[in-house]
Parts: C-alpha cells; structure tokens; sequence
C-alpha cells in the first residue's frame, strides 16, 4: 500500500506542474478532467504525507531512546513514542478508507423521485413529508434544490414528486435512501384513533451526462400538454408541460414545473438519462456476487429499509438496526446523524471485502 501511495504523490506532483502551467487553460476539457482527478487525489496525498511525516517523528524518537537519557527524559521520549505509534496507527486506518475504490457518481447531483405506495391519502400525504424532510436537509446542507415534476392530491399530499438535487457530492450523501418508507401513524381522517401503516418508495437517481447515456431522437416521442395540478397561478394557462416516452424501454417521464417548455424538455431528457442509466447500473450490479454487496442493501426501491413510528416518536433504519428517539427533528430535516452511520456501515463492510 505505501508503495501505491508513494507512486501516487509522484503523480500528484507531476498534476501540481501540469495545472501550473498557463497553456492548459486553453484546453478547458483536458483542465477540467485533470482537476477532477487533481481534486480525489488531495485528501489521500494530504494523509499520505501527515503519515510520512508521524514516521519521520517514530525514526527519530526510537534513536533518542536507543541512545544515552536520563530516567525523566527517557520516560518522555517513551511516552511520545507510544503516543506517535498509535497516531501512525490510526493514521495508515485512515489511508485505508480513503484508498478504496470510489463510487463514480458519488460527486454527481442527484435525481429524488418519491411515489405514494400503500395507504391511499395517507401515503400521498406522507410522500409530502418525506419531500419537505429531504428538501430541509438539503438546504441545510448547502445543496439546491429544484423541483421536476408533481403530481399533487386535493388534501396536499404528492402520488408522485420528482426533484433535483445540486451540489459537491449530492449523491453520496443521498444514495442510501433509495428503498420503501413506512410509516405507522394515526392519519387525520381517522375518527376512531386507529394507528395505520402507509409507505412511499424513493429512489436515488444520479444526474447523468449525454456521453455516458446516448439517447437516440428517432426513439423518443415527445408531447406537449397543459400543467395539471391543484391550483396556481400559472396552472392550466400555457401548454409547457412536457411528457417524453423513451420506446425501446417504454419509460415515460413527464416534466411540468417550469414556465418555458424548452426548460421542462431538458429537465425530462435529465430524468430519462437518470432512468436509463439505473437500468444500466441494475444489470451491472446483478452481476456481482450476493456477499460482495453492502450491508446498507442494494438500493433496489422494492426493499423496505426504514420505518417512521409517530405514536413511540422513533424512526429505525433496518439495514443497520438503528433507532432514533427523534423523530420530529428528523421530519425536520435533521438526518445527517442516520445518513453518517449509513455510509460508515458501507464503508465497514467495503473494508472487510477489500
């Protein structure tokens, strides 16, 4: 590994030279995929090098500790020692993590598509829940949000809402949430006080590039039609809905939120990239032995992953068996603590197989 490492901050360091000079500017491609890489390398470089350096320190405590000390001075050169040889330590656990093979879209921002499940009203009432928790966290999070499509109920609850999330590694703080989300409450057209189970599927689609999913013009039909929704200014008056039908595998993505049908055209063409390129991730994954899975699960949005108790006020992710005694915080948006623990798990179990 130190090999790798070593050879890695020689590469650095050409990279360093080669930004430093002005003429690749004039090539924005070939600066931009050097930066990107530039940019993954820095942190393993960055530890790479405080290891060097705690080493250094260990060479040269162990000499003063073979040489000649008296007793107060030996016991503070030991001291230092042991000290320095649990930082290198924890230090070579570090690089280990930072060394494993990196998801591709983890920097990507991210497509969010929620859809009532079972439970009728209540299900659509709680897809608005779960939208207006991811819309908090993200804006906490410093991430933009922008909504697609909705398809909006009379009690204000979503049959289905997709949106978009922008920002740095926007996908890897949100990949996790793709599966089916329980809830177990007592809806508000309850009378006689009955706890009801409802759920909504989520799923966590990264934004994908035209060269990395081709979409043929010829394969698509394209309609325009007027904005459906439960009221709004500019609800019904102009036809810059979009719905764009992919036919050779029967996708159908409508796009409605934007005034301008060119707008919504581009945002559609996005979630049918999206669309498209999970069904190619999918069949990738298939291929990959059952054990070499993580822990957190696939992200298939048919496995039920978490479950929302309002009566007990917890919310549990059953992947990693974590409960929260929280939940009104976590409605609010403050789930960085669960999705923390999610990636932490992923990465436990990335090691072990590694």
């Amino acid at each position: 590994m130190l090999e790798k490492l070593k050879a890695a901050e020689g590469k650095y360091i050409g990279m360093e030279a080669e930004l430093a000079d002005p003429a690749i500017f004039s090539d924005n491609e070939k600066y931009a995929t050097l930066m990107k890489e530039y940019k993954t390398l820095t942190p393993i470089i960055e530890k790479y090098r405080e290891y060097k350096k705690a080493d250094a320190e260990l060479s040269d405590l162990k000499e003063m500790l073979d040489g000649s000390l008296d007793a107060e001075m030996r016991e503070m050169a030991s001291e230092e020692y042991k000290q320095t040889q649990k930082t290198l330590t924890e230090l070579l656990d570090e690089l280990k993590i930072l060394l494993l093979p990196r998801d591709p879209n983890d920097d990507k921002n991210v497509i969010v598509e929620i859809r009532a499940g079972a439970g009728g009203e209540e299900a659509a009432l709680f897809a608005a829940v779960l939208y207006r928790m991811y819309s908090m966290y993200a804006e906490t999070a410093g991430f933009r949000t922008s909504l697609m499509n909705a398809n909006e109920t009379e009690l204000g609850g979503f049959r289905e809402i997709s949106f978009m999330i922008e920002g740095d590694g926007a996908y890897s703080r949100f990949k996790f949430e793709s599966g089916v989300h329980r809830v177990q409450r007592v809806p508000e057209t309850e009378s006689q006080g009955r706890i009801q189970t409802s759920t909504a599927t989520v799923a966590v689609l990264p934004e994908v590039e035209e060269v990395e999913v081709e979409i043929n013009p010829q394969d698509l039909v394209f309609e325009s039609c007027k904005s459906s929704g439960s009221g709004g200014q500019h609800i019904n008056k102009t036809e810059s809905a979009v719905r764009l039908t992919h036919k050779p595998s029967g996708i159908v993505v409508e796009c409605q939120e934007e005034r301008s049908q060119f707008k919504n055209k581009d945002k559609a063409l996005k979630m049918l990239r999206a669309k498209l390129y999970e069904i190619k991730q999918t069949e990738q994954s298939q291929k990959i032995a059952s054990e070499r899975r993580s822990q957190v699960g696939t992200g298939d949005r048919s496995e039920r992953i978490r479950t929302y108790n309002y009566p007990q006020g917890r919310v549990t992710d059953h992947r990693i068996s974590l409960t929260l005694y929280s939940l009104e915080a976590f409605l609010n948006g403050d789930i960085g603590d669960m999705i923390d623990a999610l990636i932490t798990a992923d990465t436990a179990e990335k090691l072990k197989n590694n």
